[in-house]
């Protein structure tokens, strides 16, 4: 019982669409309206507020590490589980209609609340790829790749196999900048869509 609701907090605190919320605490009005379409800071980037972008993602960010550590906290063991709920709370939020963010700024979180190691190298790969490539969607992929190797070496093999699953799930939700990336016609950070 307190497995399912430690994982159902988790869950819940990854469903907090902030990009949504500060957009229109801003008066920008609806994100999901512009760009992607989407509620993560690169879509807010696309409204040329950087501070609201990067309060975006550090909120995004905080809320996955705050799910992760609530559980290991409630029951240890569960904190990889919690990692993925947190970050399927993002994406399929049951605020807006189960439609949600890309998932990689939480993702990060989860790292950070599961050994910040796995958070370092993930963050480092992300820099490192979209600086050379200009292309926030390349580093996202970058990041969540090389996250369950450094889950290996720097955790264990449950908080590796966590970030496996959400792995996939962020990388399907970038399939349309995967097949743009391929495609050449990827966007470059903070140009519009």
């Amino acid at each position: 019982m307190e497995a399912t609701l430690a994982i159902f907090l988790a869950a819940l605190l990854g469903s907090i669409p902030f990009g949504l919320l500060l957009t229109r605490a801003a008066g920008l009005g609806d994100i999901r309206s512009i760009g992607s379409g989407n509620i993560g800071a690169t879509n807010v980037l696309r409204t040329g507020n950087k501070k609201l972008a990067a309060a975006t993602l550090l909120l995004d960010m905080l809320k996955g590490a705050a799910a992760v550590w609530l559980v290991a906290w409630i029951a240890p063991t569960y904190a990889p589980w919690a990692a993925v709920a947190a970050v399927l709370g993002h994406c399929y939020t049951p605020w807006l209609g189960f439609q949600g963010g890309k998932g990689m700024a939480t993702a990060l979180g989860v790292m950070l609340g599961l050994a910040w190691p796995i958070f370092v190298v993930s963050s480092l790969t992300w820099l490192a790829v979209a600086k050379l490539s200009k292309r926030s969607s390349a580093g996202s992929l970058s990041a969540i790749v090389i996250a369950p190797l450094a889950a290996l070496i720097f955790a264990t093999p449950q908080a590796a196999l966590g970030l496996l699953l959400l792995g996939a799930v962020v990388v399907w939700r970038h399939k349309g900048n995967i097949q743009r990336l391929l495609a050449g016609t990827e966007p470059r950070i903070g140009q519009g869509k």
